[in-house]
């Protein structure tokens, strides 16, 4: 059984590889070619090549995090856990702190009624 799990590992490892590279091929291509149509025009930023592309998308990783989002994902489950966690009269102190501070959808907050 375990034999047969790293024979299929093994045949699929060299696919995973080529489509990372087509992936990564593929978006920085298009990363470079929108910073050579934009950012020349826009901000007489100079034209990138690209392999500084590919090391904007890697900076962009480091500094932002993933580009699905999976950290978003770890904090909505958690709050999720926490809410489910609170009582009905916590759940609704919570409701009226958050409309408090940031006003209620469609509802005018106090300070612009007056």
């Amino acid at each position: 059984m375990k034999r047969n799990r790293i024979a299929r590992i093994l045949k699929f490892a060299p696919l995973a590889l080529v489509g990372v590279a087509v992936f990564g091929f593929l978006f920085g291509f298009v990363v470079m070619s929108l910073w050579n149509w934009l950012m020349p025009l826009l901000f007489s930023l100079p034209p990138i090549t690209f392999w500084q592309a590919i090391g904007l998308l890697f900076l962009s990783r480091i500094l932002l995090g993933s580009f699905r989002g999976g950290s978003r994902s770890y904090w909505r489950h958690r709050m999720r856990e926490r809410w489910e966690e609170m009582a009905p009269e916590e759940r609704e102190r919570f409701r009226e702190a958050m409309r408090r501070r940031w006003g209620a959808c469609g509802e005018e907050t106090p300070e612009a009624k007056s």
